[in-house]
């Protein structure tokens, strides 16, 4: 229950609904127990005398008891059950605010498919808890005493007697509460796999198409459905067993008031009708029995729920606003600075850059080139605090990054990845993604920078046309002009393009880079490429290799220093001149 305890600040917020709900409950279990003393005290007075209008009355009575009763159930449900579901709203909005929040590190080290697990299944098996396993735990506890309590007004000893196999039926449910902890577990774990080959799966159905890999992938899926089964098939035999026994205690319980109760009317101790209202009241009994049995099992469910769950909304955001935060700061003019910055993803991981010093005064343009894998792209992240460095310190404007507002850093960068994401939404929804205020003139201007004017005009509803997932309706050089549009329309003093034109033809590539001139004049730009045509006319360019800057300078002085970049423009030469010979 350590970890259900995290839910309290929930029931806080909704506890007048929640004493309404108990009320309600208590209401109608007061109708619920009167009507066996009614029915008791009407067999009672039959094996006496009793006129027809007086069985009449009884008969009255205890529907119109009854038709009370389920008022006040309907609005049990109407309190409890509506509050488990605002409950599990405001607890999706906060693990989804909270993963929103995360770090990229956190991404990496957990798969979609497990995210999306603990977005649905485990979210669902503790909405269980507080709905169901409150209201029910709540009425049967109450209903419990009541009933209890006026056995005992009846006969002690019975009573005694008749409840001496409930407290095996407690170690029954324990046991069999555990066992289902333990085998939810499993299954929640083995659901996490089972979504994320579903996700990999569609990600990557061109590639098993291409590799005609259909048959083997839908074998996959077999071998982990089944596995799945098999331990949904565990847990189900166990919970088989829960309800059989639960009735095979109760009913020795009735038995005994049979047998005991039979003997003391025969006494004369009892009568008839008492035995009867005893009998009812053990069967207003057996549901509390066996339900409480069922709360075991969603509460034993929902606590390994919401420990998976605690683990991830305890997930340090890492990279945030925090005491170092100056709020002063509303905005950046673009000028950045590394200063012997080195990071690595880990501590257990080797260093990706070591010792990078690197001056990028406002409005000047970068280029980065060197080798793949050897931290191009982590220079980049680290500029809008995707990762924070691990030694050294990165300015901007002559501030550490760690001071400036995330809100402010970011929607002051446009970033552009080689791998152009795009939402399954709108052409113009994707582009003016990063607009606050919609401005649709500056969507147009984007478009027109990024030469994607003419894609949109052929496509069939313009920029009302929808994009299919991830882009899949558009090539991969329209997802890159799409999100270079998208980066532009922010205006950012910051403009970052991580080999964003390596889908795009040198043609337009070439279009792009002369609209491009105006835009960035008054901004500080970093390019990534590895075409030289792409960042020969940067002001400064540095080549990475191994995780330090081997070279830096501008087109002229690098190609003469006769280095890497010398070598990798010669070679591009070579490759345009065969090009062009064939």
């Amino acid at each position: 229950m350590r970890n259900l305890l995290s839910l309290k600040k929930y029931f806080v917020r909704y506890k007048t609904k929640l004493l309404w709900g108990i009320v309600f409950i208590l209401l109608s279990n007061a109708g619920t127990v009167y009507i066996p003393l009614l029915m008791g005290q009407a067999i009672n007075e039959l094996l006496i005398e009793i006129s027809s209008e007086r069985l009449l009355q009884y008969a009255a009575l205890i529907i119109v008891i009854s038709l009370i009763s389920g008022v006040f159930r309907f609005l049990i449900r109407q309190t409890i059950i509506v509050v488990s579901r605002e409950i599990e709203y405001d607890l999706r909005y906060d693990f989804w605010g909270h993963i929103q929040k995360l770090p990229l590190r956190f991404f990496q080290n957990n798969s979609t498919g497990s995210i999306m697990a603990h977005a649905t299944n485990d979210i669902n098996a503790v909405r269980s808890f507080l709905g169901p396993a409150v209201m029910y735990s709540m009425d049967t506890g109450i209903r419990l005493i009541i009933v209890v309590a006026i056995m005992i007004s009846i006969n002690l000893s019975l009573t005694f007697y008749s409840l001496l196999p409930l407290p095996l039926l407690s170690i029954v449910v324990y046991k069999i509460g555990k066992m289902i902890h333990e085998k939810y577990t499993l299954i929640q774990e083995k659901f996490a796999d089972l979504t994320t080959k579903a996700q990999e799966t569609f990600s990557g159905i061109r590639v098993i198409k291409s590799y005609v890999r259909e048959e083997k992938e839908k074998q996959n899926w077999m071998l982990l459905s089944r596995e799945y089964l098999k331990r949904n098939m565990n847990m189900v035999k166990i919970q088989a067993f829960i309800h059989p026994v639960l009735f095979m205690i109760t009913g020795l319980s009735v038995i005994i008031v049979i047998w005991l109760g039979g003997s003391k009317v025969i006494g004369g101790e009892l009568m008839l009708g008492d035995i009867a209202s005893f009998i009812i009241y053990l069967g207003i009994l057996i549901w509390p029995m066996i339900a409480f049995g069922w709360v075991i099992n969603i509460v034993q469910q929902a606590e390994a729920s919401m420990k998976r769950l605690n683990k991830i909304l305890h997930e340090p955001y890492e990279i945030d606003d925090s005491e170092l935060t100056d709020h002063s700061i509303k905005n950046i003019k673009g000028s950045i600075e590394f200063r012997n910055v080195s990071f690595r993803y880990g501590e257990v991981f080797p260093y990706v850059l070591k010792n990078i010093n690197l001056n990028i005064p406002e409005g000047t343009t970068l280029a980065i080139m060197g080798y793949t894998g050897n931290g191009k792209t982590t220079i980049i992240n680290l500029i809008p605090r995707f990762y924070d460095v691990t030694d050294g310190e990165l300015l901007i404007d002559g501030i550490d990054v760690r001071q400036i507002p995330i809100e402010i850093l970011r929607k002051n960068i446009g970033l552009v990845h080689q791998e152009a994401f795009l939402f399954s939404d709108t052409v113009l929804n994707n582009i003016s993604y990063g607009l606050r205020n919609g401005n649709k003139e500056k969507v147009f201007e984007a478009v027109k920078i990024a030469q994607f004017e003419e894609d949109v005009k052929s496509f069939p509803k313009g920029y009302e046309t929808m994009v299919g997932e991830r882009g899949i309706t558009f090539s991969g050089g329209q997802k890159q002009r799409a999100a270079l549009a998208r980066a532009l329309a922010i205006d950012p003093k910051i403009l970052i393009l991580d080999d964003s034109f390596s889908a795009i033809d040198t043609h337009t590539e070439e279009e792009i880079l002369m609209n491009l001139k105006q835009f960035m004049r008054d901004r500080t730009s970093i390019i990534i490429s590895h075409r030289i045509s792409t960042v020969k006319d940067a002001d400064k360019i540095i080549v990475i290799s191994e995780g330090m800057i081997a070279e830096e300078g501008t087109h002229e002085e690098l190609v003469a220093k006769g280095g890497i970049y010398a070598d990798l423009h010669y070679k591009q030469l070579l490759e345009k001149e065969l090009e062009e010979l064939n």
